[in-house]
């Protein structure tokens, strides 16, 4: 007889915001074997500073520390090797504990599914059942923060990476009816040239650790101070006329 294994959550957190948290995520963090979060090295981690107290005192906790997070570019070969390293190694620590019958749930701020570094291990991890818990995006907070309606009517969503080439970025912007460009940090500067040459600049919301204590949120063209901090994304809502 095979042994059951246990299951793999991917599990949404929101953006910063502890009330944001979902029933479903607050349920299945409380009752997992094995509560694994990424970090930074350092620092406690975005996520679980999110959900500390309701972590179970029995549950194993297991840190994932990034090798990386912004001290190279994300095209240095260096980079890309010691990221799947990192992913590799955390996708078999995780896969032992599955293994031998634990649940365990893997923290993700935001969205796992959206820009969410929990996308690695899923794909590592595909022989093991697993159940994504959906969790307010880093964008969706914002923009409610910002009172910022992004779409009306047939608007279009754009949602465009920072860290693409500024031709690319222009490229990408350029006739958006609306947009959200994330992983903004070092990539503010060209960002906003790109915004420029796109026509969309003066339509540009800069929003900082949103719903977050220490949130700020201003136009981007009175943004001078630089750099931009992980945290960070710019909005550039929609214009369609109301109905």
């Amino acid at each position: 007889m095979t042994e059951k294994t246990g299951t793999l959550y991917g599990v949404g957190v929101g953006p910063g915001d502890p009330e944001l948290l979902t029933l479903k995520a607050v349920r299945l963090i409380e009752a997992a074997d094995v509560v694994a979060f990424f970090a930074k090295k350092d620092r406690p981690g975005h996520a679980f500073r999110i959900t500390g107290d309701r972590i179970s005192k029995s549950a194993i906790s297991m840190r994932l520390e990034y090798p990386y997070t912004t001290e190279i570019p994300v095209d240095n070969p260096k980079y890309r090797a010691a990221m799947a390293n990192f992913y590799d190694t955390s996708a078999a620590m995780i896969a032992t504990h599955l293994r031998e019958g634990r649940n365990v749930a893997v923290l993700c701020e935001g969205d796992p599914f959206l820009y969410g570094s929990f996308i690695y291990l899923f794909d590592r991890l595909e022989e093991f059942t697993c159940e994504v818990i959906p969790g307010v995006t880093a964008m969706a907070g914002c923009w409610a923060e910002a009172a910022a309606p992004m779409t009306r009517g047939t608007d279009v969503l754009n949602i465009v990476p920072g860290t693409l080439d500024e031709d690319q970025l222009t490229s990408r912007l350029t006739g958006a009816d609306a947009a959200v460009i994330m992983k903004v940090g070092r990539n503010l500067p060209k960002i906003q040239r790109a915004l420029a040459r796109a026509g969309l600049a003066d339509r540009a919301v800069y929003v900082e650790r949103g719903t977050q204590k220490e949130s700020k949120i201003e136009r981007l063209s009175e943004k001078t101070d630089e750099p931009a901090p992980y945290f960070s994304l710019v909005l550039v809502p929609g214009e369609n006329p109301s109905a």
